[in-house]
């Protein structure tokens, strides 16, 4: 199972600002020496060695995973604006997948916003597959595509578009199956887990973590338990989850707890506050390390930043 992060932000899309760009490079600067610049080897070196967050970015793209099950078809996690990202990979790789199978946690806006600008959708050769636990799926995506909001409507696409209604909690897929389970957030939400050859990956997006999240009941135990990387929503520090109750985000500390208490070893923070910078994000990131050593979880969780253009192999 192949994994790509194409979009990782919450809320709203987060493009680099010309300050975020001219404090990067101010940066950098500082730390160069003149040994740093006598041959390329030495500048990539240099390089190299700079921090996460001087010589790259979190990225700004909303809500959007590509998993590659097989070489047939394509399944992608939520429509926001990183979809965009995820065509223009799939051009320059030159990949010739024309079934798509699209699942959507929920429709807010940071969710659906790539979907209009899918290229693959107006290609007739393509087939597109939706899924959702929601029975207005097929409205409340046409409803996205009318005047005044958008310039062509849903029927301007030309791919074959199939609605499925999800019922029960599994699904077979080429390559996989999927399962789904309902998680809290205003207007609700689903988390998805893709397994294949005994190998499990968990999307929960937009998920504020209750108590009643971490009893050990038969249905969580078997939706998370060992699952073997969980991309989960932890757009917070614990103070704004106290602050912002109800509002549908979980913290970094309790997406540690949460890994915990599941015993699983691969935990990526996503849905990421618009509002932070690299710097920041890189600090929340030491933070949730210092706090997962410190709650010493057996075993203990390998916490990594949701980035764009992260590849996950399981």
């Amino acid at each position: 199972m192949n994994i790509r992060l194409r979009g990782v932000r919450g809320s709203s899309p987060t493009p680099l600002t010309p300050e975020a760009v001219q404090s990067k490079i101010a940066a950098a600067i500082q730390r160069v020496k003149p040994s740093d610049l006598v041959s390329p080897e030495s500048r990539e070196l240099f390089l190299s060695r700079l921090p996460e967050y001087i010589f790259g970015t979190t990225g700004g793209n909303t809500a959007c995973i590509e998993v590659r099950l097989c070489e047939e078809s394509l399944v992608i996690l939520d429509c926001g604006t990183g979809l965009r990202e995820l065509e223009r990979s799939l051009r320059k790789r030159k990949d010739k997948v024309k079934t798509f199978h699209i699942f959507f946690s929920h429709f807010h806006y940071d969710h659906i916003l790539g979907l209009p600008y899918f290229g693959m959708m107006y290609d007739p050769e393509v087939t597109v597959h939706f899924y959702s636990p929601y029975p207005k799926m097929e409205e409340i995506l046409r409803n996205f595509m009318v005047a005044p909001y958008h310039p062509v409507t849903f029927d301007s696409f030309n791919a074959k578009c199939n609605f499925h209604l999800l019922k029960g909690n599994r699904l077979d897929l080429p390559g996989g199956k999927i399962f789904w389970i309902k998680r809290n957030h205003p207007n609700g939400s689903f988390a998805y887990k893709i397994e294949q050859n005994d190998r499990s990956f968990i999307y929960s997006s937009d998920t504020e973590l209750r108590q009643e999240d971490f009893n050990r009941s038969k249905k969580n135990i078997k939706f998370f338990e060992r699952a073997d990387a969980l991309v989960l929503d932890a757009q917070y520090t614990l103070g704004e989850a106290f602050e912002k109750y109800d509002w549908g985000h979980s913290s970094y500390s309790m997406a540690v707890d949460f890994a915990i208490e599941f015993g699983i070893s691969e935990l990526y923070l996503f849905h990421h506050e618009p509002l932070y910078d690299d710097k920041k994000m890189s600090s929340i990131q030491r933070s949730a390390r210092w706090y997962t050593h410190r709650s010493k979880g057996k075993p203990e969780v390998n916490v990594q930043l949701a980035v764009e253009g992260l590849n996950i192999e399981l």
